[in-house]
């Protein structure tokens, strides 16, 4: 029928820039939230003037984002010299040698300096394995190579890589497979992102490669 037709074709249009401002809100509300939390506690301790100066900064809307990408960049531009980066590695001293807290820092270092380091390659590289048995294939990601006790029990050239669930990317699987085994794509990490998030349904556009890689046998 062409009102169902309509409506579906309507959704589809809709429905994406609906979710995006959705999770913009709520991420909106949350900073926020937590900016006014600490304007409360910080008005608690203050002269009544100064309370009621940052009870007024509570009302703003979308002033805790700002302050929060505003101190983010202040931030990244102090530790990018020399003196903020001797003052970051004590940072990290101090923590480090904090116990139960020392697990859990260095764990969410290691893992944020992988994935946002502009040295890393972690997810940019986009790739075709078979996944869950020989002969089904599905999209991955390459996070790096084993090393440490884990590449001493391993044979041969591993790469470690990453399997994310359809719709949801942000659940998945982390695996070792053979180099051999693995097919690098020409298309970009978005591109493959946008394909499992639509589950095939939205096609990455097609590179040329300068070499055809060769299908591995199951």
């Amino acid at each position: 029928m062409p009102f169902k037709k309509y409506l579906l074709t309507g959704l589809m249009v809709w429905l994406p820039l609906a979710i995006t401002i959705w999770v913009l809100l709520w991420m909106t509300s949350v900073l926020d939230g937590l900016f006014g939390n600490f304007l409360m506690a910080l008005s608690a301790v203050s002269s009544e003037s100064v309370g009621i100066s940052l009870e007024r900064l509570r009302h703003i809307p979308g002033l805790g984002v700002v302050l929060v990408l505003g101190f983010m960049l202040v931030t990244g531009a102090l530790v990018s010299n020399v003196a903020g980066r001797w003052w970051l590695k004590q940072w990290d001293r101090m923590f480090t040698h904090i116990p139960v807290v020392k697990s859990i820092y260095n764990s969410v270092k290691k893992v944020s300096d992988t994935l946002f380091s502009s040295n890393g390659n972690a997810f940019r590289t986009a790739l075709l394995v078979q996944f869950p048995r020989p002969g089904s294939w599905t999209i991955a990601f390459q996070t790096g190579v084993p090393d440490g006790e884990v590449a001493k029990h391993l044979p041969g050239d591993m790469i470690s890589v990453y399997v994310p669930t359809t719709p949801n990317p942000t659940g998945g699987y982390f695996l070792l497979l053979p180099r051999s085994d693995v097919i690098e794509l020409q298309m970009s990490v978005d591109e493959a992102l946008t394909y499992v998030i639509s589950m095939g349904s939205v096609s990455p556009t097609v590179h040329p490669a300068s070499v055809a890689p060769a299908v591995p046998k199951p």
